[in-house]
């Protein structure tokens, strides 16, 4: 029986379990592998780009998304996180029925080419939808909508 142990116990001592230097061995050979793909990971993650640099995002409007007006406004203007590339990005006003209201004047402005804006007559009242279409200078093209509503209003004469 004493034999027996003896061996079961060499056994143990051959599978690595009880030999330090040979858990070490295992563990270094793991250790490159690991290197590699926290490297890929690090790698794929500097060259993603992030959401902000993805493509141009609305900031700000006037009027602003949703706004209820005491008198229609003379101009809609549209501002955004990145410059945009004037050739290529358009606005549009189109009233209830689908028509465009606008004056046809969208342009991207000269000091501010952050900032694309359009003129307007005076509207009538009710909802109006603002459509763009803007590309960046990083080449992304960003499209949306708002709407704002134009109250009943009258012109005051002086």
């Amino acid at each position: 029986m004493g034999r027996s142990r003896q061996r079961d116990r060499s056994h143990v001592a051959h599978s690595g379990a009880d030999d330090p230097g040979r858990q070490g061995a295992a563990r270094d050979g793991a250790a490159p592998a690991l290197a590699l793909v926290a490297s890929a990971l690090l790698s794929l993650t500097l060259l993603l780009p992030t959401a902000a640099e993805s493509h141009a995002v609305l900031v700000r409007s006037v009027p602003a998304q949703r706004a209820v007006l005491e008198a229609p406004p003379t101009r809609v203007e549209l501002w955004f996180n990145e410059r945009l590339e004037p050739a290529y990005s358009r606005v549009s006003v189109l009233d209830e029925a689908n028509t465009q209201v606008d004056l046809r004047d969208a342009s991207v402005a000269a000091d501010d080419v952050r900032r694309l804006s359009v003129s307007l007559p005076a509207l009538a009242p009710g909802r109006y939808r603002v459509e763009f279409r803007v590309l960046s200078v990083d080449g992304h093209v960003v499209e949306s909508k708002l709407t704002f509503t134009v109250k009943s209003w009258s012109r005051r004469t002086p």
